[in-house]
């Protein structure tokens, strides 16, 4: 579904991402794991295509990044960690405008706005300008139009932060629903309880390098992920 290959991006002198290989497949939820600055960020924007990149090649669904960037975002959705939504819109004017530009038929996209908004209980407020919106219900905004045109991969940075445990375990709920249904998720957290119970596999970045991948067993082991990215993180087995 996602294949980042070779993936460096540079910043001055400074490679924020040197070399990276992941491969997301269908069906699965991939998380990303790293400190404040090792990378994450960078390489979610470029998955996205809203960064370039000096080295590599990035795919989605088999086609490439560079050269199809259209066909590519129409496969996507993308969660950053503060959303950026047009403010003078009412919630519902947002949803319906992601709507349109995905073509989604208005039957289908009433059915899910519905549900979805009544999942994350915002149902009452779709009538309400977005600026009046918390930072939470920005949150939970965003990632009703993420699902609104069921993309075949959606990408999250830090998806979990201002949700309220409700919405994080409807989040984890249909997150999981998503990838069963045969859709992939890549994305990163520091919530590294998350992350051990919901994803599939994992990847560890440092200084924008990758320190290990594979599924959770493989990566954790016996121990924890916490413990695992601690070492990592220390140098012990870097």
């Amino acid at each position: 579904m996602l294949k980042i290959e070779g993936l460096t991006k540079i910043y001055g002198d400074k490679k924020a991402v040197d070399n990276l290989n992941l491969h997301i497949k269908a069906g699965e939820i991939y998380g990303f794991i790293g400190h404040n600055g090792a990378g994450k960020t960078t390489t979610i924007k470029s998955c996205c295509g809203i960064l370039g990149f000096e080295q590599g090649e990035i795919s989605v669904n088999g086609h490439s990044m560079k050269k199809e960037p259209l066909t590519c975002k129409k496969e996507i959705a993308y969660i950053p960690d503060n959303p950026d939504l047009y403010e003078y819109m009412t919630a519902i004017q947002y949803l319906n405008f992601i709507a349109d530009v995905f073509d989604v038929p208005g039957n289908i996209r009433k059915e899910r706005i519905e549900k979805y908004a009544e999942v994350f209980e915002i149902k009452n407020d779709l009538a309400l300008g977005i600026s009046s919106f918390s930072h939470g219900m920005k949150q939970k905004l965003a990632i009703i139009s993420a699902l609104v045109h069921e993309p075949k991969l959606i990408i999250m940075d830090e998806p979990f932060v201002g949700l309220d445990p409700k919405a994080s375990h409807q989040l984890k709920g249909i997150m999981r629903e998503f990838c069963d249904a045969g859709s992939a998720i890549f994305f990163s957290t520091h919530v590294l309880e998350v992350a051990e119970k919901l994803c599939d596999k994992v990847a560890i970045i440092k200084k924008g390098k990758l320190l290990v991948s594979g599924t959770m067993d493989e990566v954790k082991g016996n121990t924890s992920l916490e413990e695992v990215f601690l070492e990592l993180e220390e140098g012990k087995n870097a």
